[in-house]
C-alpha cells in the first residue's frame, strides 16, 4: 500500500470535508438563478454501502429538486454544486471551517454555471475543484 495521502492530484485541495448532507436535505441556493431553496436527490459520483443514505460535502455535484422560488424554476430536476455547509470540517493546516447555513449553486450539464453571481461566501474546497463556479464568486474562504 502506498503511504497516506499519496495520489492526490495537483490543483486540487487533499482535505475531504466531512459528508454531511444526505439526500432529502434542503439546501439555500446561493446564486441568482431564480431558485430559494432546493432538496438533494442523488450525489453524482458517489459510491456507498449497501442501505447506506448517500451523502455529499462541500465540493460535490449533486441532483436536486427546486421546492421554493420561481414558477418556472419550481418542482424541477436541476445539477448543482454543493458550496457551504453546516458541519465543521479541517484542514491540513489544521484550522476549521464551518458555515451558517448549506447552500448550492445551479449548473448547467456541462458543469457550467446557470447564475452570475454568488451570495455569500464559497469554500476553498469547492472552488477548487469548479473553477468556472469559483470565477462568479464574491468571496473564496
Amino acid at each position: 500500500m502506498g503511504k497516506k495521502g499519496a495520489g492526490t492530484s495537483v490543483g486540487v485541495s487533499a482535505v475531504t470535508p466531512v459528508r454531511a448532507l444526505p439526500v432529502g436535505a434542503r439546501l439555500n441556493c446561493a446564486d441568482n438563478t431564480g431558485a430559494r431553496e432546493i432538496q438533494l436527490i442523488a450525489i453524482m459520483g458517489y459510491g456507498g454501502r449497501r442501505r447506506r443514505l448517500p451523502t455529499a460535502r462541500v465540493g460535490d455535484r449533486v441532483v436536486a429538486s427546486v421546492k421554493k422560488g420561481n414558477p418556472e424554476l419550481r418542482k424541477q430536476v436541476v445539477q448543482a454544486i454543493v458550496i457551504r455547509q453546516k458541519k465543521e470540517y479541517r484542514r491540513l493546516d489544521g484550522m476549521r471551517i464551518k458555515f451558517e447555513d448549506n447552500a448550492a449553486v445551479l449548473i448547467t450539464p456541462e458543469a457550467a454555471p446557470r447564475g452570475s453571481e454568488i451570495k455569500g461566501p464559497m469554500a476553498r474546497e469547492a472552488a477548487e475543484r469548479w473553477p468556472k463556479v469559483a470565477g462568479i464568486a464574491s468571496i473564496v474562504v
